[in-house]
């Protein structure tokens, strides 16, 4: 069975967790990068007005991906990891579901948090996308181990 971990990382952290991952099972990597890569101004919260509080609080919006032709046929399972941002995923991850087709793929979500669970993430992510097979997902802020469900 052939897997992938994909994730979206701003800062770095998430990015450590999935080559941690992707060690740990035996999977490919595969960076979901934005067009624009996102500054330090682009990610304080604090400021109503920074980009990824105007994406967060848009629910249509849809940042541009860095690729957006790839092929994952030749992958079974498909772990998405993402940093959590306003209780969820963050929008970028909306565009990845959306722009890719990820049909009769197993997705298994995982992400990092300063102190948000990830349990409305993966909720959210089940409601808008329910053609796909979510299984469910994992906060990976310790070490990360095989049993990630």
């Amino acid at each position: 069975m052939s897997k992938l971990a994909a994730y979206f990382s701003a800062s770095g952290v998430t990015e450590a967790k999935a080559k941690e991952l992707a060690s740990v099972i035996g999977a490919d990597l595969y960076e979901i990068g934005p067009a624009v890569p996102y500054t330090s101004a682009d990610l304080d919260w604090m400021n109503k007005k920074s980009r990824s509080s105007v994406e967060m609080n848009d629910k249509s919006s849809r940042p541009a991906l860095a690729e957006t032709e790839h092929d994952f046929s030749a992958y079974d399972e498909i772990y998405i990891g993402f940093p959590i941002w306003w209780y969820t995923a963050p929008t970028i991850i909306n565009t990845f579901l959306e722009t890719f087709d990820f049909s009769g793929k197993k997705i298994v979500l995982f992400a990092t948090s300063g102190g948000s669970g990830i349990d409305k993430a993966v909720k959210d992510l089940k409601k808008q996308y329910p053609g796909l097979n979510i299984t469910g997902g994992k906060l990976l802020n310790g070490k990360v181990t095989g049993d990630i469900l």
